[in-house]
């Protein structure tokens, strides 16, 4: 059986710009998926994405006109119900038969199998294989059911009479198997060949497609669009970059920006305007992002990536002469740009620090106060994070930047663009001639704000960043905010990663459950607040397993070390190389089964075990042998732990396989005498202790 190329699209009014690319792959893998399931695509058919801001379309390849014919095996009855005791077919059997549309000849072809506990009757049938035109007609409906549509739209239909509902109203479709158009139809359409091209520079309307492969140049070279999303893209990027070069500059690199221009054209043109330098006094990350949020224009930077007067602009238009749309685009951001510097220059007015009693007034949480409230938490946990850090000034700039970091959420340009928070209060501080690292902390305090940010840039800024997000963790633990699935609202989650950076890469001497307290200390004075210490703790002790496990360490690994709840973070990488170097001794698997073995006889216990010897209670050789290797190994163990050498420190326990053996091999813990037994799980209990302080060795065990 010949198979074809098929192309199916949609034509339909401007898509949301955000959501198309998604739409156009969605949409391909769908439909494609839909022809496989029904046996009219193989398995290896190629399928290509199309989507632009007014069509959806896919190219399978290899699709058959009629899928093969499939062998059903349709289980019947036992045989004993289905045939009589003289081999006759049964009431039953026939009415079975007739509701599978065979008749009583169909029961000598009747296959018999056992399945273990009698005999059973089964009907093998082959069933025909669904045409291209039943097949497609499912898998368009089930492509246009799953789209990932953000918000659907009810519109009307041509009857006057009937409505659908779809993302944007649909006017074309297209289904071409080879050149043989499929009869389809799906939101009040009919399937064709024909569709629309670009709106006003499409040399032929409407654009007819002679079969499938000649989809995407016949609309190119007819309709003036290019159907590709992944090839209007890299268009747009070498345009960009060959008129920034001719510009003498670059663009601003940003993915997000390039995906939605991408989906608001369909052939792009790239031109250069500019404005007046006088807007660059406005700090260039206001200008910048009013620019790409409102106008959607690419900045041009200079060779230090400082802001230059002149933006890249794409238009979905190619004139002869580009003065009109390069003028257009010109007048409408000016206005844009003289809000920015008017908003920066109403801010500078007042100080950050004048704005800070206006915080009393916004509400922060129903439960927790109000901004200003919450700004004198973070300001107090910020003074104990400090001291714990040395004091002296540091105490002094930490409180400081705490007190004013959220003082710019007050001012218009915060207000207009709520993502410069943080960015426009270092402004601000450098105009009230505030300390630079004061400065620099109230922009820090957000970092890191997603995964892979850059942390705070210095001491100041980190013992912030720390309180702040302590603070948001501790006060909606409190409260009974605890992320559960996938709902996180306050981004707990994100806060505690941060948290755990922080302490990690800066390797602080900040023990985590002395940070948690000082954090709990000033929601003392909040009505309904329960300290959720515990609950907070084992959080942040799974979000570092995870983030750790993510980071390629194995989940033995990553066990072994977290569930001794470390509480200086900075120690965790040391130790994860400690435990690995120790997993490579050919003593390691030995001692952390023992080691699994002694934890679990020491859990049995009937009483807690202090980890004490008595010598003179060492009756067997092999509990003195065990006792005397840990007296000459624990010490090397310990002065290397206390030094910060986990490596060593597990290294040195590799001596203790052979008497550990022997110990197991020859001493009964459990003895009749109780000094005795008492004695010796007081042995094993030294022996647990001292192998485990780096990590719990028994999760190593298999």
């Amino acid at each position: 059986m010949t198979a074809k190329n098929l192309l199916v699209e949609l034509f339909v009014e401007e898509l949301p710009p955000k959501a198309l690319k998604k739409l156009g792959e969605a949409f391909a893998a769908a439909l494609a998926n839909s022809l496989k399931n029904a046996g009219l695509a193989a398995s290896t058919a190629k399928v290509t994405a199309y989507a632009s801001p007014r069509r959806l379309a896919a190219h399978v390849t290899d699709v058959l006109a009629v899928a093969a014919d499939k062998p059903v095996v349709q289980k019947l009855m036992p045989v004993a119900v289905g045939l009589d005791a003289n081999g006759q077919a049964t009431p039953a059997l026939l009415k079975k038969l007739a509701a599978l549309g065979a008749d009583e000849s169909a029961v000598p072809s009747l296959r018999r199998e056992n399945d273990g506990k009698s005999d059973i009757l089964f009907y093998d049938s082959l069933a025909k294989g669904a045409s291209l035109a039943e097949g497609l007609q499912k898998a368009v409906e089930a492509a246009l059911a799953a789209l990932p549509i953000p918000k659907v739209m009810t519109y009307q239909l041509a009857d006057g009479w009937s409505s659908v509902n779809f993302v944007r109203p649909a006017h074309a479709l297209v289904a071409l198997h080879g050149a043989e158009v499929v009869p389809v139809s799906v939101l009040g359409l009919q399937s064709g060949k024909t569709t629309k091209g670009h709106r006003f520079e499409a040399a032929i309307d409407p654009v007819v497609i002679a079969d499938a492969d000649s989809y995407a140049e016949t609309l190119k070279r007819d309709g003036a669009v290019i159907a590709s999303f992944a090839e209007r893209r890299a268009e747009i990027v070498r345009q960009l970059a060959g008129a920034a070069a001719q510009a003498g500059g670059k663009p601003i690199d940003d993915d997000a920006l390039l995906d939605e221009v991408t989906a608001l054209v369909e052939r792009p043109n790239v031109l250069v305007g500019q404005f007046e330098e006088e807007f660059l006094a406005v700090p260039q990350e206001c200008l910048i992002l009013t620019m790409k949020a409102n106008q959607k224009y690419f900045p041009l930077l200079d060779a230090a990536g400082k802001l230059t007067n002149k933006f890249l602009v794409v238009s979905n238009i190619s004139p002869a002469d580009p003065s009109a749309v390069i003028g257009g685009n010109e007048r409408v951001v000016r206005p844009r740009l003289a809000d920015a510097k008017f908003f920066f220059d109403q801010d500078r007015k007042k100080s950050l620090e004048s704005r800070v009693i206006g915080l009393s007034k916004v509400v922060y949480h129903n439960k927790l106060g109000t901004q200003g409230e919450r700004v004198q938490r973070v300001a107090a946990i910020a003074r104990a994070i400090a001291e714990a850090l040395g004091g002296g000034e540091l105490v002094h700039h930490a409180e400081q930047a705490a007190v004013l970091a959220k003082a710019d959420l007050l001012t218009d340009m915060v207000g207009e663009f709520p993502e410069l928070q943080g960015i426009m209060g270092r402004y601000y501080a450098q105009h009230d001639g505030l300390n630079g690292d004061v400065a620099d902390a109230i922009e820090d305090h957000y970092k890191p704000r997603f995964a892979g940010d850059s942390l705070p840039r210095g001491r100041v800024g980190t013992v912030v960043a720390l309180a702040d997000k302590l603070e948001t963790l501790v006060g909606m633990f409190g409260i009974g905010q605890i992320p559960t699935g996938d709902k996180d609202p306050f981004a707990l989650r994100r806060h505690a990663l941060g948290v755990i950076r922080m302490l990690a890469e800066n390797d602080l001497a900040l023990p985590l459950d002395t940070l948690l307290t000082a954090a709990a200390a000033p929601f003392a004075a909040v009505d309904g607040f329960l300290p959720a210490k515990t609950a907070l703790a084992d959080f942040i002790y799974d979000r570092l397993a995870g983030s750790l496990r993510e980071e390629g360490y194995s989940a033995q690994e990553v066990d072994a070390v977290v569930s001794q709840r470390p509480q200086r973070l900075g120690d965790i990488p040391r130790r994860l190389a400690a435990v690995r170097a120790f997993s490579a001794l050919p003593e390691a698997a030995a001692l952390a089964a023992a080691n699994k073995r002694v934890g679990n006889i020491l859990k049995k216990a009937e009483a807690a075990v202090d980890a004490r010897i008595d010598a003179n209670l060492l009756k067997e050789a092999a509990e003195q042998a065990l006792a005397a290797a840990l007296a000459e190994v624990a010490p090397k163990a310990d002065a290397a732990f206390a030094a910060g050498d986990y490596t060593a420190s597990l290294s040195a326990l590799a001596a203790l396989r052979a008497p550990v053996d022997a110990f197991f091999d020859g001493v009964m813990v459990n003895a009749d005498d109780p000094a005795l037994k008492a004695n010796r799980l007081g042995l094993l209990a030294t022996l647990h202790a001292a192998m485990n302080r780096v990590a719990d060795l028994s999760r190593l065990s298999a």
